[in-house]
């Protein structure tokens, strides 16, 4: 599976997730923490491998992605954080939802300017091949990825 695709295939999870906890009811706490924590474990590993790996390449491949990569890697660290305090916020309290809300309107941002925006000049610049390579090198990274949001490198800067 190519690099692009495979993070599509995140931003879908993900986003399958996000409809989950809308449709939940207002007091359904175990299942908002249950989706919550899914998220939280699935955009750590997203994160950790477009910033070690995913976003150096697209770089090299095309330097004019560097303002592209750069707002990028703040929009992770915005998102990074409020995960960890997602992580140890009770799905009860009157600010889980409005976070997760504000959490889900974020990445739902990110996720649009990538996939229309960048990735099809990410395409064009890396071709199949490095797409390819890139792909297994993430698919493998996903194995090695932290647990907590605070150890992806953006949570830090």
């Amino acid at each position: 599976m190519d690099g692009i695709v495979l993070l599509k295939e995140d931003h879908k999870t993900v986003e399958k997730l996000f409809k989950q906890f809308e449709k939940a009811g207002d007091n359904a706490h175990a299942e908002k923490r249950k989706i919550a924590d899914q998220v939280i474990e699935e955009l750590t590993t997203h994160t950790w491998i477009e910033e070690t790996i995913f976003y150096p390449a697209a770089r090299e491949a095309d330097p004019e992605a560097k303002d592209h990569v750069l707002e990028s890697i703040e929009e992770h660290h915005v998102v990074l954080w409020m995960l960890s305090e997602l992580k140890g916020l009770d799905p009860s309290d009157e600010r889980f939802d409005a976070k997760m809300t504000v959490l889900i309107e974020n990445v739902r941002h990110h996720v649009e300017e990538e996939e229309k925006e960048w990735f099809p000049d990410v395409r064009k610049a890396m071709g199949r091949n490095r797409l390819t390579e890139l792909g297994e090198q993430m698919e493998a990274a996903k194995k090695k990825a932290p647990g907590d949001p605070l150890a992806v490198p953006s949570a830090d800067q």
